[in-house]
């Protein structure tokens, strides 16, 4: 699973280098724009379609650690960026300030949270119930605490709520609809699902970086600053993971399940990310609000990695 995650980077930087070299521009960016809202909207409906509502139920039984992961995604996230921003105003620009709070609002990863907390020997099965439970409220509470972070509601030009309702909500819930229907045949086809979800992520990294190549995106964006947003992710993850660390010993949550609050709690998704940005946001902008996004998932994925390795050694000492 990490090497299958480690390749879909490699793909997305591709993807950011084609559109720095070949940026779509005239009749293309029209076709490419519709493209990524088609996609967005299957990628959502494909999600609804897989998941299992039983598995949903089940989860929920154990609310009190569910909801210490919630708590840390969606609440401690927000807070700790705007600190952050508060305390270094002068770290980075505005668009990657921007960026920066965008990932404190998102939901957890579903596919590395899973394989961190199997790797360090944790609750694997209260981490698939949060990091999905994370991604379906995602799709409500990630327009709303952006909202309230950037203190208004809808952003750019995205049209508010709408788009959210009509470009996520709406599929994923028609997804739902038919899971009796054609979930079966979703768990059957994943590999080629999986192919789909990051097929979409790429045009729509493409779309929106082609987008901000034509309005100057290297020119907005010097070196320094990339340096910068990379500090500020590493200290952001090294805040998180002390914090999620901390309050599962203080709230006597047993070994494994503090790994979960770990390895869940301190996620954010690209997957999710970057069709979110792309609805919220105007076009000119997503493809430096999601860069601070692109780098934090790669920090996520080699600390916690090396943080797994470690836990699962511990593990066998005991």
């Amino acid at each position: 699973m990490l090497r299958r995650i480690d390749s879909f980077l490699a793909c997305l930087l591709t993807t950011v280098a084609l559109a720095s070299v070949l940026p779509c521009r005239g009749d293309g960016v029209r076709v490419f724009n519709i493209l990524a809202i088609i996609m967005i909207a299957n990628m959502f409906f494909l999600q609804g379609a897989r998941l299992s509502r039983r598995a949903v139920m089940e989860g929920m039984l154990g609310w009190r650690l569910h909801l210490a992961i919630l708590s840390c995604t969606f609440v401690m996230f927000p807070l700790l960026g705007m600190a952050l921003h508060a305390a270094l105003p002068g770290m980075l620009d505005a668009p990657m300030w921007t960026g920066v709070l965008f990932l404190c609002c998102l939901p957890s990863t579903v596919q590395s949270s899973i394989a961190f907390t199997s790797i360090a020997r944790g609750n694997v099965a209260a981490a698939i119930c949060s990091a999905t439970l994370s991604n379906i409220l995602g799709i409500f509470l990630t327009p709303l605490l952006v909202g309230i972070v950037f203190g208004r509601h809808g952003t750019g030009s995205g049209g508010g709520i709408m788009p959210i309702v009509l470009q996520l909500l709406v599929p994923f819930i028609a997804g739902q609809v038919a899971q009796p229907w054609i979930g079966a045949w979703a768990h059957r086809h994943k590999k080629l699902l999986s192919f789909s979800d990051r097929g979409s992520i790429l045009v729509v990294v493409y779309t929106a970086f082609s987008e901000a190549v034509t309005q100057g995106l290297w020119h907005r964006l010097p070196p320094l600053q990339l340096g910068r947003v990379g500090v500020v992710d590493a200290g952001l993850l090294a805040i998180v993971l002390g914090l999620t660390m901390l309050a599962g010993r203080l709230c006597r949550f047993p070994r494994a399940d503090r790994i979960a609050i770990i390895f869940c709690g301190s996620k954010k998704s690209l997957a999710s990310g970057v069709p979110i940005a792309s609805v919220l946001f105007s076009p000119r902008d997503v493809g430096l609000i999601v860069m601070p996004l692109m780098i934090y998932h790669q920090v996520q994925l080699f600390v916690c990695a090396t943080l797994a390795r470690r836990m699962s050694a511990e593990g066998d000492g005991d």
